[in-house]
């Protein structure tokens, strides 16, 4: 069973969304940037409450903007999906969840070195550019 229903069209908007975050941290960065989408997906706590579809998640506003830097700045994510892109979605929307990023609701490429905490939610970890970080303990448990 899937972590999250889906349709095509949604491995389609994830797959543009992985790529447009993380291409150049290669297949696993893409991985880690999916795990966070479906994670909030998944989520009922926070800031993700409302969102049940991959749309809704890609496509969530906060304070004016979208979530997804990429969404509101990046060419890249309104470009078609690539086949390589749409298997690892399908691999994170069924069953692909790993360290850092296997509980991360938040991930972000810092200027420098990755802070301890990020809106005063613990650091999960970092890989190449991009630092996680995961609902403090008691929060959400819905994404554990």
């Amino acid at each position: 069973m899937p972590r999250m229903k889906y349709r095509s069209s949604d491995v389609d908007l994830m797959a543009r969304l992985m790529r447009a975050e993380a291409v150049g941290e290669g297949k696993t960065g893409m991985l880690f940037v999916g795990n966070v989408i479906v994670n909030r997906g998944v989520a009922d706590c926070l800031d993700f409450t409302d969102l049940r579809t991959i749309s809704d998640v890609i496509y969530q506003v906060q304070g004016g903007n979208y979530t997804f830097e990429a969404v509101q700045k990046g060419s890249l994510f309104y470009r078609r999906a690539r086949e390589v892109e749409r298997r690892l979605a399908r691999r994170n929307l069924k069953y692909w969840r790993q360290h850092p990023a296997k509980y991360s609701l938040w991930y972000f490429n810092p200027s420098g070195p990755c802070p301890s905490t990020w809106y005063d939610q613990p650091f999960s970890g970092q890989y190449k550019n991009h630092c996680y970080y995961e609902p403090a303990a008691g929060t959400c448990a819905s994404v554990y």
